[in-house]
């Protein structure tokens, strides 16, 4: 039954324990890599890592063939770098959907739960930079009575 408490101080004994934070565990496959799924507008990557000299190939191109524009590269690398792993692990992506600049945010989502799946003791400062959410952004759809998505037609009083 419910028991009678005479003092303040008796009162933190019947408080319940806190639940301890969820363990984080690795998850590799047969080969030694670490699988994760990234997405960003119209744009899906999937991405393996390996440890490695630090080769990142995206579709079976390099990643200079693939993201011209220096500004995309540098999104993908941003989560090794936050993580202090440049140049330690090899990444194999394979993209579809979407534009350059979607695509380039699809490999960094997976690139990042990637290298939580193979090291978990880096989620607390990938999350920290926001590299884990997911950017849920996309185009607006095209509404019925309307030009574009928020475009009327021109109105004329005659």
């Amino acid at each position: 039954m419910a028991e009678t408490v005479s003092s303040m101080g008796g009162l933190s004994a019947l408080k319940p324990a806190a639940p301890e934070a969820p363990k984080y565990v690795q998850k590799l496959d047969k080969q030694g890599r670490a699988y994760a799924t990234g997405k960003r507008k119209n744009a899906v990557a999937r991405v393996w890592i390996k440890p490695g000299a630090g080769k990142i190939t995206v579709n079976a191109k390099t990643v200079e063939a693939f993201f011209a524009r220096p500004v995309l590269r540098m999104m993908i690398q941003q989560p090794l770098v936050t993580a202090n792993r440049a140049g330690q692990y090899d990444v194999i992506c394979t993209v579809s959907g979407g534009g350059l600049s979607g695509q380039a945010g699809a490999v960094r989502h997976g690139l990042s739960k990637a290298l939580t799946n193979f090291e978990p003791e880096l989620r607390g400062a990938l999350k920290k930079a926001g590299f884990l959410t997911r950017d849920s952004r996309v185009v607006e759809r095209k509404k019925y009575g309307h030009k574009k998505a928020r475009r009327s037609f021109q109105f004329s009083k005659r």
